[in-house]
């Protein structure tokens, strides 16, 4: 039970869980900035700026870096894994919500036309765009540098 309980403690998971926080923050308050209202869809959903998948991925990668070795085996795989995260965020996951969005698009006519009546509607914003993804990565190298670097009992 005691070394199930570490996981609450371990450095690495803090420190990919407060990169994602941080990101999640962001989006809100940039929302909150640009749109001038609150949208609390922002707080847990995909999607945005900066991405938090990207942002939480290298956190644990970087923090991986600095506490076992930039060349340890278990830091490529933490890096290989980043990797596929920011590929997915930007090429898979934002194809999806461009297809979403044209099915959108599809499903607003075919209703005003009546030949459809239950319309419902898919989920747009998905995936991310270059930038969203650097500028995650970016905030999870700050954060993974400062929880791979930083002496503190953690």
């Amino acid at each position: 039970m005691r070394n199930f309980l570490g996981i609450f403690f371990s450095r690495y998971i803090l420190s990919a869980i407060v990169a994602w926080g941080v990101a999640q923050l962001l989006k809100v308050i940039l929302t909150l900035v640009i749109s001038k209202r609150f949208d609390k869809s922002r707080i847990l959903g995909s999607g945005g700026m900066p991405s938090s998948h990207s942002s939480m991925s290298v956190a644990l990668m970087t923090t991986i870096g600095f506490r076992t070795g930039f060349d340890s085996a278990v830091f490529a795989v933490a890096f290989c894994f980043a990797c596929i995260v920011m590929y997915d965020a930007a090429g898979v996951r934002q194809s999806t919500g461009k297809n979403a969005a044209t099915l959108n698009q599809l499903l607003d006519v075919l209703s005003g036309e009546g030949m459809i009546s239950d319309e419902e509607r898919l989920k747009e914003l998905v995936g991310h765009t270059p930038l969203q993804v650097a500028a995650g990565a970016i905030l999870g190298l700050i954060i993974g540098t400062l929880f791979g670097t930083v002496s503190v009992p953690v």
